[in-house]
């Protein structure tokens, strides 16, 4: 792999679709954002609850959890609500990724007995709405936190990490970053990866559609994929406008 840009690419094999995160994107939600993906959009709201699973009952532990679930014509064509015809497999896959993504980003302990569920609703899909989901539903999230904390809550935002994620493959024989819905058709390999601001990897999911992937070329995926996240991070931070002491936790 050369590093040549396959012919159906019109970007850099290296290179992001544009990203953004539009802040109180909604009126209620204690945090709101719009996540953009390159044609990709996604809903991304947070409720914060003063209860917690059975499971958490007794312990002072909070919990974040998510739910996902793309809107009917969020694609080329119209899919049934999940309400209508139940929680796909799929759906349910993705939105236990975001709920353990979004986890590690926090101090349960200290968010204490309450529950944050961050639901991600997809208004169009062009690839990477997983990835998406993970990036909004963090911002989501920690403007969430700030609701809390200015309700006194708690004091100092109980962040101990931030969370990326983005999508890579191979494509044309050549590894490429953040695959749209084109280019994810064609990939013999698909890899998504979540990561936290030290460049540890939260969560890979990888699977080889059409055969299998050397470790060079793995390596080279995640190479791209740390780039992605690193981006994707610097986008999250500068949209959050973080105070030096909100970004304490985060040791860069």
């Amino acid at each position: 792999m050369d590093g040549t840009v396959p012919e159906r690419r019109t970007r850099p094999y290296d290179a992001l679709r544009p990203v953004s995160f539009e802040r109180h994107y909604t009126r209620y939600a204690e945090g709101s954002v719009l996540a953009v993906l390159g044609e990709t959009r996604v809903l991304c709201t947070a409720t914060v609850e003063d209860r917690v699973p059975l499971f958490l009952r007794g312990t002072d532990q909070g919990w974040i959890t998510a739910e996902y679930a793309m809107l009917p014509r969020s694609t080329d064509r119209r899919t049934q609500r999940a309400s209508r015809s139940g929680i796909s497999g799929r759906s349910a896959e993705i939105q236990r990724l975001i709920g353990r993504a979004l986890r590690i980003s926090v101090d349960l302990h200290r968010l204490g007995p309450r529950t944050v569920t961050i639901d991600c609703d997809v208004l169009q899909a062009d690839g990477g709405t997983r990835v998406a989901s993970v990036n909004g539903g963090y911002v989501a999230l920690v403007d969430a936190l700030r609701t809390l904390r200015d309700g006194g809550a708690f004091g100092a935002l109980p962040l101990v990490s931030c969370v990326s994620a983005i999508s890579a493959g191979i494509v044309g024989g050549v590894a490429c970053l953040d695959l749209d819905s084109a280019e994810d058709r064609a990939a013999s390999a698909d890899v998504n990866v979540v990561a936290d601001h030290a460049d540890r990897f939260v969560e890979i999911q990888g699977t080889g559609e059409e055969a299998p992937f050397s470790r060079s070329e793995a390596d080279r995926i995640f190479d791209l994929c740390l780039k992605g996240c690193r981006e994707i991070r610097e986008r999250q931070l500068s949209a959050l406008a973080l105070s030096e002491e909100e970004r304490a936790p985060l040791v860069f």
